[in-house]
């Protein structure tokens, strides 16, 4: 029973950061239906900006917390800036000419090597150990032993998805969102400004990333410039096998992959974990391709 509990624990925190880089890949498919195979690369991104941000204020404030907060605000629009470029260089010019989503996504994955390659080219291949900026603490309830970034991380992929879902749901921002979803032909005849609303998309879904990378930084303080290779993928299929473009069943793929791969692991060498990932994937693909939540899109005629 000890073991069980930890692994579900073990599981609620990995399918957290695959929750949180899953919504990023779902709000951009939900609005373009593109998939930003760059946004794993983002996410690397933005531990290098936390990286980098920490570190600077470290040496001026010894508060941990309060560095962990200012690192947080910063590097939010930071990497959102980030996101909004890669848009407004690499995609926007593509969705003027109007050319095959294919192409798209070619983009996108070349966005994410550049990203890659860029951060080897000019940080080199060593890795940086991340900022501790939070003290762990170790909390032992008789077997089972928890820390407090793990609670952390747990706690704040539900509080991203709460925000989230309210963004989406009960703001102007976010009806115009899912307008754009709905019909993006019809979107710009009702005054709604296409472009600001597609803007602010990769802006959020990068803000996510940041979020998502600062807290595994601070559980997994080792960065490398192809961290985000894998982890960006895994987060595509837990987008996949919740319902890519729908956001609880982006979210609720997450946790589902993260409990396969922990429970998988425990019974199995660890270095399976990644194949049974991509296996699920093929699986879901055949059987229900879209995802535990989706729903076929129909076309009226």
């Amino acid at each position: 029973m000890a073991t069980l509990l930890q692994n579900i624990f073990n599981a609620l925190q990995w399918g957290s950061f695959y929750s949180m880089i899953a919504l990023g890949y779902c709000l951009v498919y939900g609005v373009l239906r593109l998939i930003n195979f760059a946004h794993g690369d983002i996410f690397m991104a933005a531990c290098y900006i936390a990286f980098f941000i920490a570190s600077a204020i470290l040496t001026k404030i010894s508060n941990g917390t309060a560095v962990f907060i200012i690192t947080l605000v910063l590097a939010m629009p930071l990497t959102a800036m980030l996101g909004v470029t890669i848009e407004r260089v690499a995609y926007r010019p593509l969705r003027k000419k109007g050319v095959n989503r294919l192409y798209v996504v070619i983009t996108a994955l070349m966005v994410g090597f550049i990203l890659e390659n860029g951060n080897l080219a000019f940080l080199g291949a060593s890795s940086r150990r991340f900022p501790d900026m939070i003290e762990k603490q170790i909390w032992q309830f008789g077997p089972l032993v928890l820390t407090n970034l793990k609670v952390l991380v747990i706690v704040s992929a539900f509080a991203v998805y709460g925000i989230l879902e309210f963004i989406v749901q009960k703001t102007i921002l976010g009806m115009s969102m899912r307008a754009i979803s709905y019909d993006p032909f019809a979107i710009p005849l009702m005054g709604i400004p296409l472009n600001a609303i597609i803007t602010f998309t990769f802006a959020l879904g990068s803000s996510l990333a940041a979020v998502a990378g600062i807290l595994y930084g601070l559980s997994y303080p080792v960065l490398s410039y192809d961290m985000g290779m894998i982890l960006g993928w895994k987060a595509f299929i837990a987008a996949v096998v919740g319902g890519i473009g729908v956001i609880k069943g982006a979210f609720a793929g997450g946790f589902i992959l993260g409990f396969i791969e922990v429970f998988f692991a425990s019974f199995f060498p660890s270095s399976f974990k990644d194949l049974i990932s991509f296996v699920i994937l093929l699986i879901i693909m055949a059987v229900k391709p879209t995802g535990f939540f989706g729903v076929a899109k129909s076309t009226k005629i």
